[in-house]
Order: C-alpha cells, then structure tokens, then sequence
C-alpha cells in the first residue's frame, strides 16, 4: 500500500478516504444525511462550535477547512460547505451536512439523498 500525506495527494489530484475509496479529480458521490438540533453548540472535530444554521459539514478524510461542492443527484441543487467535523460514521454515507445546508438542498423531509462532491 502506497501512503500519501494530505499535500502530496492533494497534488496528484488523489484523496483516499478512511473507507478506501478514491478522489479522483476531486470528486466523491455516495449517500448524504443531515444533523442539527441535538449537536447545535456543541464542540465539532475543528474545535469550533456546531451551527446548525452554518453551511458547514462532516467529512470522514478530507482535511478540516476544505470547501466542497455538494450537488444533490436527484434535484440538481447545490451548495458550497466547509467541512469542520467528522463523519457520518453510517455505512453508505459519505457526508453529514448541516441542517441549513440539507434545507438549501431540499431534503430535511427525507432525511437522506444521494450527492456529489467536488473538492473546490
């Protein structure tokens, strides 16, 4: 197995998740959900405070502070988040976002979509 620090990936335009799975280009596509008001003030991976009313949104492996692009495959929407914690720690997903960010995507009703991730 070849090993990569987060800036040498970065350059060959390759980030490996904690799952195994591969950035190629910068792009990920998988199952997203959403959290808020039970983690609303409380301390994310980042060290700052979760706002659920932020565009912000966990992530397994990308570094802190990275912005991605998230499009919704079913309806198209986007929005740009800042990932500051980790997460989502259920098979299949490859993103929590925020409860704002899921409200601009459409979803809070579903609970859960299918998205792409462009790294930006």
């Amino acid at each position: 197995m070849i090993k990569y620090s987060v800036g040498a990936a970065l350059v060959a335009g390759l980030i490996l998740s904690a799952t195994g799975s591969a950035w190629a280009g910068g792009t990920q596509c998988g199952g997203a959900s959403w959290y808020g008001p039970g983690f609303h003030g409380k301390k994310t991976a980042s060290g700052q405070r979760f706002n659920q009313n932020a565009l912000t949104a966990a992530h397994k492996s990308l570094p802190l502070g990275t912005v991605v692009k998230v499009v919704d495959q079913r309806t198209g929407k986007s929005v740009k988040v800042t990932i500051n914690d980790r997460g989502p720690y259920t098979h299949g997903r490859i993103i929590d976002l925020s409860k704002a960010a899921a409200t601009q995507l459409g979803f809070i009703g579903r609970g859960t979509t299918k998205v792409c991730l462009a790294a930006l």
